[in-house]
């Protein structure tokens, strides 16, 4: 999402500083057009960056053997799983 939103403001941005010819009063279209382009290649650094980070998983095993029936039991539980007791 945040690659999508950082491409949209770099868009609208460049839109505004290159191709839209309007004068406002109080208001500078190209200077807008720089800060949306600006903040869009911060937000899509981010994302890159984020996306680069990685993931990782931890997953726990434990065996023991059932004393009623002297059979070999084995749970195995990933780290967003409540933990085994």
């Amino acid at each position: 999402m945040s690659l999508g939103l950082g491409i949209f403001l770099f868009v609208v941005g460049a839109i505004l500083a290159f191709a839209v010819d309007v004068q406002l009063s109080g208001l500078d279209l190209k200077m807008i057009g720089y800060i949306l382009m600006g903040a869009g290649l911060i937000v899509i650094i981010i994302g890159v960056a984020l996306l680069a980070r990685g993931r990782t998983s931890v997953s726990e095993t434990r065996t023991s053997i059932d004393p009623a029936t002297g059979s070999r039991v084995t749970r195995s539980a990933r780290n967003d799983d409540p933990p085994i007791v």
